[in-house]
């Protein structure tokens, strides 16, 4: 029921990509929940009408849908009494927004089923279980940075991204200063993608980054 925090937690998640709805009240919540069918529920407990707590066990009658519950009581009990009541995972305040996005990702990807995914483009291959590339017929072992490095660069293939872009993405959000640790991960993946005398796919753009393309 907070405007301003869940105005903020709007915004955040926007901007990481995920669709939000908000809802203001537990009866509201129950609402919305059957309308859209959420694929994660971030709760708060101390809500006008009903609570999160029954907000909660009324969503598990019907839905096994993920629940973050958030609130400002830190007692053992209190903690203990929201999970018992169905919740997933728990988050007092005030919370960083980093910890909330790293629990939501986390309960999200406890939901999905896990396959085998192929990344792919022209005749280079990145096999996500086994975290191992293929150029052409040529199998190519990667590091854990230059694994997440091509990963980012296959899902936005075609997209020119600075480098600003990249070290936040891939190194995350407390990397701070001037270093060239992006441009000697870019020179690891070239030597290991081009060892064959294969031609180039990551391609620098002068002044604006850089793109994986032809």
């Amino acid at each position: 029921d907070d405007h301003k925090i869940t105005g903020a937690l709007r915004r955040g998640l926007a901007y990481e990509g995920y669709v939000v709805d908000v809802a203001n009240s537990g009866a509201e919540a129950l609402a919305l929940a059957r309308e859209v069918h959420p694929q994660l529920v971030v709760l708060d407990i101390m809500m006008p009408g009903i609570d999160g707590m029954d907000v909660c066990r009324l969503l598990r009658r019907s839905d096994d849908v993920p629940i973050l519950m958030l609130t400002a009581k830190d007692e053992v009990a209190d903690r203990v009494a929201g999970l018992e009541a169905g919740a997933d995972d728990y988050l007092m305040k005030p919370f960083a927004f980093e910890e909330l996005l790293a629990r939501a990702r986390a309960l999200l990807r406890r939901r999905e089923p896990r396959r085998h995914t192929e990344l792919c483009f022209q005749d280079l291959c990145l096999d996500t279980r086994s975290r191992m590339a293929r150029r052409g017929d040529r199998t190519i072992e990667l590091t854990t940075t230059e694994y997440k490095l091509l990963e980012f660069f296959l899902n936005r293939a075609g997209e020119v991204l600075s480098r600003h872009t990249i070290l936040e993405k891939v190194w995350g959000y407390d990397f701070e200063g001037e270093s060239n640790v992006l441009e000697v991960y870019i020179r690891y993946l070239r030597t290991k993608l081009e060892a064959g005398d294969e031609p180039r796919l990551i391609h620098t753009i002068r002044g604006a980054g850089y793109v994986l393309r032809e």
